[in-house]
């Protein structure tokens, strides 16, 4: 495991262990919270769905928008055809918070994904109280026994998963759960390096019944054609649009690119 990774792990199992007099009250506030929005409807279209993410730095870009303002971001990724945002809750290593899915939330009707480095029940509770449809679950971050409880606790409070693999070698973990997404991040966790082209062979793995969404290195109209070519259904876009200007502009860009659908491997 990396020391970046490492890092952000520690952080937050010392966040969540600090939460230890509030389980009880956050167990009761997610269970009596609203009911989700339905997630997967957002991928249902003919074109690929483009998650767009609020996001203020990261470890491998450093400052993106750390002027950003979730509700007035959140609106403006919907205006330019967002069928979904993610909303980065790390504070310590990307600026974010609960406050911020909280804002989006009351911002916009899209599905919300909580997006964080999740290692505990209480987070599940947490995210669904502050109005996330689903939760990201990391394979390269957990261990067996972990995602296996993580992705069953995420299913009993009705929030979906993203499961996320960056290799082939994690797609048995990942299926082994019943996600209803599967992220491929062409980021490597270990060198945080990004190879868009190596997460062809992962996208094309995938069984036709499980969303299959693209992450990280994506930018261009051109590279999300290139990921629905390799059977992506989605993508995950987060500096590209966060960064940008015309944040409405940057997702209409890469918005209504038609879908390729994956065939089942022999």
């Amino acid at each position: 495991m990396s020391a970046t990774l490492r890092t952000i792990l520690q952080a937050t199992r010392e966040r969540v262990a600090g939460l230890r007099t509030e389980r009880a009250a956050l167990r009761r506030a997610a269970e009596n919270a609203p009911p989700p929005r339905p997630w997967l409807p957002a991928f249902a279209g003919a074109h690929v769905a483009v998650i767009a993410e609020v996001k203020r730095r990261s470890p491998s870009a450093g400052a993106i928008a750390e002027g950003l303002a979730p509700a007035a971001h959140a609106r403006a990724y919907v205006a330019g055809g967002a069928a979904a945002i993610s909303v980065l809750t790390d504070g310590p290593h990307f600026g974010g918070s609960l406050a911020d899915l909280a804002a989006v939330r009351d911002a916009v009707s899209v599905p919300l994904l909580r997006k964080d480095f999740i290692v505990d029940e209480v987070q599940l509770h947490e995210a669904r109280m502050h109005g996330a449809s689903a939760v990201l679950l990391i394979v390269r971050a957990l261990d067996p026994s972990a995602l296996d409880d993580l992705a069953a606790q995420a299913r009993a409070l009705g929030l979906a998963r993203l499961v996320e693999v960056h290799a082939p070698a994690e797609l048995d973990r990942a299926l082994r759960v019943g996600p209803e997404t599967v992220g491929v991040n062409a980021r490597d966790l270990e060198t945080l390096r990004v190879d868009v082209r190596g997460s062809a062979a992962v996208l094309r793995a995938l069984p036709p019944g499980v969303v299959a969404v693209a992450e990280s290195g994506l930018a261009t109209r051109t590279d999300v054609e290139q990921v629905a070519g390799w059977g992506a259904d989605a993508v995950l876009v987060g500096t590209s649009v966060a960064g940008a200007a015309d944040p409405a502009g940057a997702v209409r860009a890469l918005a209504g690119v038609p879908r390729r659908g994956r065939v089942v491997q022999a």
